[in-house]
């Protein structure tokens, strides 16, 4: 009996562990990014929107710790160059999973992109894609580390 008991709560758990699961896609979100123009010279910005849900936090792009996932903004090659990416400052807080304060992104940020028209780009319309890696946590657990594909419309003057 005792083992069914377990057995019953052991999927209870497991049941309750996919939900918790199930609903980590929605954790962090991007908004919609306007078009970007790139200019024929020169360089121009593209910022990304995101938003964290509360009670919800990402480690910094310079988390204090190695073992800490950080925020990563990457981008494909193709008609720009990635000339820089800036993010925001961080929340500086204590923790009992580290002795070094962590270094974290809450709530609503932005992440500042600075493109430049890559030599032998063609005039016109196209679409930019990168690639946002993060792993979300709450102050009782951390999600698995995922990946959200970024897609910004561009047009090449």
């Amino acid at each position: 009996m005792k083992l069914k008991n377990f057995c019953v709560s052991g999927g209870l758990a497991a049941l309750a562990c996919a939900l918790v699961w199930a609903q980590a896609p929605g954790v962090l979100t991007v908004s919609d990014p306007a078009k970007l123009r790139v200019p024929r010279m020169g360089s121009v910005e593209q910022s990304l929107k995101l938003r964290l849900q509360p009670g919800y936090h990402v480690n910094s792009d310079k988390p204090n710790d190695d073992f800490l996932i950080p925020l990563r903004l990457s981008w494909e090659k193709g008609a720009v160059e990635t000339v820089g990416v800036e993010f925001p400052k961080p929340v500086i807080e204590k923790s009992e999973i580290s002795e070094k304060p962590l270094s974290l992104f809450t709530g609503n940020f932005e992440i500042v992109t600075k493109f430049k028209r890559a030599p032998g780009a063609v005039p016109g319309p196209g679409l930019l894609t990168g690639k946002l890696r993060y792993q979300a946590c709450n102050d009782k657990m951390c999600l698995p580390p995922k990946n959200i594909e970024v897609k910004v419309p561009l047009l090449v003057e």
